[in-house]
């Protein structure tokens, strides 16, 4: 009997190599004829076009081109500027808070001087009056009338003259109450006595006055 035709038979047509008169095998056709299995997959850096992509094209060795290089450079150049230019702003600021110190502490000492000086003056004259005292006694009281008026001057040209304070109305600013009594002639809280009188104005007051107060009945 014969074979059935169409399919394929070893060694038919005389020949015992595959694709020698008889066709090819089925998995050789199913493998488009080159038998060498299904193509491996290709990375996508391999080959001459994608070698180094991954890394920017430098070959993965992770260095920066010189345009980052020089804006690396700059920026240290910058920092190195603001760090320079912060210490010499601390240092201008050191030596600014000294002049200042110095400057105050000479204008106190001046201020110091001046005062001292107008009362040398007033010392001088106490020096006379005791210089006299064996004298006549009513020129030593006019002597030392002389030296209280020149010390209230002084007082008034440093910026504290002497208040009187009798009849002004109470002030806890300007007064301190030392004692309270009734007096009909004034109103309550009126000042009667002056027991030591202030110095200067309540801006700037030197000391404050000892009163007696008038208190209600």
């Amino acid at each position: 009997m014969s074979n059935v035709s169409g399919g394929w038979q070893p060694g038919r047509g005389g020949g015992s190599q595959p694709g020698q008169g008889g066709g090819e095998p089925p998995q050789a056709q199913q493998d488009g004829g080159s038998g060498t299995g299904p193509p491996e997959a290709v990375p996508p850096d391999a080959g001459p076009h994608g070698a180094g992509r991954a890394d920017g094209g430098n070959g993965g060795n992770g260095e920066g081109g010189p345009g980052d290089v020089a804006a690396v450079a700059g920026l240290q150049a910058r920092l190195a500027e603001s760090e320079d230019q912060k210490l010499r702003a601390l240092a201008d600021l050191d030596n600014l808070r000294k002049r200042c110190a110095a400057q105050v502490e000479r204008a106190e000492a001046n201020a110091r001087t001046e005062v001292a000086r107008q009362w040398l003056p007033v010392v001088d004259n106490l020096e006379r009056a005791l210089e006299h005292a064996a004298a006549d006694p009513r020129a030593i009281v006019e002597g030392i009338q002389a030296v209280r008026q020149q010390a209230l001057g002084v007082l008034a040209s440093l910026g504290f003259p002497r208040r009187d304070d009798t009849g002004a109305t109470f002030d806890p600013a300007r007064h301190e109450a030392v004692a309270a009594t009734h007096d009909p002639r004034v109103p309550p809280g009126t000042v009667v006595q002056v027991v030591r009188p202030g110095y200067g104005e309540s801006d700037r007051q030197l000391r404050p006055a000892q009163v007696v107060v008038a208190k209600a009945d």
